[in-house]
């Protein structure tokens, strides 16, 4: 063909992104509830007009394969067809000459294993597996199944009072998601096929600071039902459960461990992200359902649970997990190394650190590693390093949480696994020894690090703080009877507690470290599962409509962006550091939602067809 000059390449492949860019967008916002069957099929197709057809497993192969799946699909394909695709897709994997080939194989295959109910499905039912049908991606992706689209559009309407009931139909924490969310709802967005996902946290942290949510009126409780219900632990889970069960009519008795309510919000969240007073909007708001009793620093041992679930006809387990991991490393026990947990357990009591003058080395790189990093820098460190064994894209924590920890001038070490930490005479941290690592080869889904021929590196720190993850604190429930699988208590699926009637956990306990809609969405199972349990089938009128959907507007904007104080400002303070969401960015926010829940496959409403 010969050479093209530099300026036909870029305009060549300008081209091709424009041509490939639809598909890109759809591949981005598929929506939960597609058949995985279909998905392969239109990725083997990709694959198939990619190859050059010059190697046989390719050219004779990748055809034979997609007309299996075709028959598949048509519901007129028997075992023997499952065992052909599965063939041929082997030797495509193995004997392809290049990645186009062996890489189509492999996608097969790991097809085949990830959806076998879904091939079964196919094969012996003649139609999709039950939960394959399109949903409101926003709503199926959160943990909670908040009806998003609805608290959109009434924020769209003037009524920010109204979002926040709808969003209290599922969820009584909208300030703390408004504020904290990881926002999975926006994973699917279907306005990604115009131009980006909406900023659905943006909008409803525009609607809590329009009005607080402890001014916004609860649902009245339903009648008394004499049924008593014990909450362990007064976190996001154990408090949603609370909320739902006393608005269910049953009396609720929290027993908290500390000085106050929040749980891991407000005793592992730095105030810089979720000021406490925003916090305690959320709680005023469900204690004044009324019904809920609250005992403060109430240690619960195994006499005390097997006395409480002795006097109350239920009761949930949602103690979190408050205990910080550690790591085996020489010189631990120095003066000036602590946990991740403890450091922000004291800050939520109000114990702030003082790092004025001291060096500060982080190790994670999680989301609570940047909040530790960040919080040194507003204690007044010298110096701030984070230790991370990976590379920075491999980090756990939120892109934003990064950028923002970059921002303020906080150094992040890559690669650097620590080996020790050292002490002066005195027993005092002086320096985090790392050894430093290269990336390999990908294990359980991610690159892993290894230990690479260099020499160890000294990063000096007065200061160490071990983010590395949490535990929670059994062996009190252990020793009542509760079983535990490395820490985690076990539950079936309706979240009731192995060996017991009526005894539920939920939460980071029962499946570890989560988020905090996660756990909020554990907490009103329970609610739900507990009513059932004592009888009951309640249904409460929560006295909000939808309104109507207005018509699409499919002009593509740019996504609107919740901004920071600036870095040189907000790195001097505790103060949060968020600014507030114009009524303009929030208008333009909510006309760019499509309203899945009544213009399409998977309507909530009911109404799609009427709609048009």
């Amino acid at each position: 063909m010969g050479y093209l000059p530099v300026g036909s390449y870029v305009e060549a492949n300008k081209r091709i992104g424009e041509f490939l860019e639809p598909y890109l967008r759809r591949v981005e916002s598929m929506p939960p509830g597609t058949c995985p069957i279909a998905v392969q099929q239109s990725l083997l197709q990709t694959c198939a007009a990619q190859t050059c057809g010059k190697c046989t497993p390719c050219r004779e192969g990748i055809p034979r394969i997609l007309a299996d799946i075709e028959a598949l699909l048509a519901f007129e394909a028997d075992q023997s067809v499952i065992d052909d695709i599965r063939k041929r897709a082997t030797l495509l994997r193995d004997t392809a000459d290049c990645a186009i080939g062996y890489d189509a194989g492999a996608l097969v295959l790991q097809g085949l294993e990830a959806f076998k109910d879904e091939y079964a499905s196919h094969v012996e039912r003649g139609v999709c597996a039950e939960e394959t049908e399109q949903t409101v991606p926003c709503v199926t992706l959160c943990p909670a199944h908040v009806n998003v689209p609805a608290y959109i559009s009434l924020v769209q309407e003037g009524d920010c009072a109204g979002a926040i009931k709808m969003i209290r139909k599922d969820n009584p924490f909208p300030t703390a998601c408004a504020l904290v969310c990881e926002h999975p709802c926006e994973e699917r967005c279907r306005r990604t096929l115009v131009d980006a996902p909406l900023n659905i946290r943006g909008i409803k942290k525009f609607a809590v600071d329009t009005i607080a949510a402890d001014k916004v009126e609860t649902p009245a409780r339903l009648e008394s039902t004499g049924k008593k219900v014990a909450v362990i632990g007064g976190g996001p889970s154990g408090m949603t459960c609370a909320y739902f069960s006393a608005l269910m009519g049953h009396d609720v008795t929290v027993f908290e461990g500390r000085k106050k309510l929040g749980g891991m919000m407000r005793y592992g969240i730095p105030a810089y992200r979720f000021p406490r007073e925003r916090l305690d909007e959320d709680l005023n708001a469900i204690l004044g359902v009324g019904g809920i009793q609250v005992e403060y620093e109430h240690q619960v041992d195994a006499a005390e649970m097997a006395r409480i679930a002795k006097e109350f006809d239920a009761v949930y387990v949602a103690i979190g997990a408050q205990g910080g991991k550690t790591l085996k490393l020489e010189g631990s026990d120095a003066n000036g190394v602590m946990s991740a947990v403890e450091l922000l357990g004291k800050i939520g009591d109000g114990d702030y650190p003082d790092f004025t003058g001291k060096k500060v080395a982080v190790i994670g790189g999680g989301n609570v590693a940047m909040d530790c990093a960040r919080t040194s820098v507003r204690a007044g460190a010298e110096e701030v390093t984070v230790a991370y064994r990976r590379r920075l894209e491999d980090m756990t924590a939120l892109d934003a949480e990064i950028e923002s920890a970059i921002a303020e001038g906080i150094e992040m070490m890559c690669l650097q696994a620590p080996v020790r930490i050292e002490k002066d005479a005195q027993g005092n941290a002086s320096a985090l020894i790392c050894q430093p690592q290269y990336i390999s080869a990908v294990k359980r889904g991610r690159p892993a690090p290894a230990n690479a021929d260099k020499p160890e590196i000294r990063i000096d720190a007065d200061i160490v703080l071990i983010a590395v993850g949490q535990d929670i604190v059994s062996a009190p429930f252990e020793e009542f009877g509760m079983e535990a699988d490395r820490t985690y208590f076990v539950a079936d699926e309706y979240l009731a507690a192995k060996g017991f009637d009526n005894v539920y956990v939920g939460g980071d306990c029962q499946w570890g470290p989560k988020t905090v809609i996660m756990a909020i969405a554990a907490g009103k199972t329970a609610a739900r599962n507990i009513d059932t349990m004592l009888g009951f089938d309640h249904q409460i009128d929560f006295g909000i409509e939808v309104p109507p959907a207005r018509f699409n507007d499919r002009t593509a904007y740019g996504r609107v962006q919740v901004a920071e104080r600036p870095a040189r400002e907000r790195k001097n303070d505790f103060d949060y550091v968020e600014c507030p969401v114009s009524a303009e960015e929030a208008a333009q926010e909510c006309g760019r939602c499509l309203r899945c829940d009544v213009f399409g496959i998977g309507a909530l409403t009911g109404r799609g067809l009427e709609q048009w």
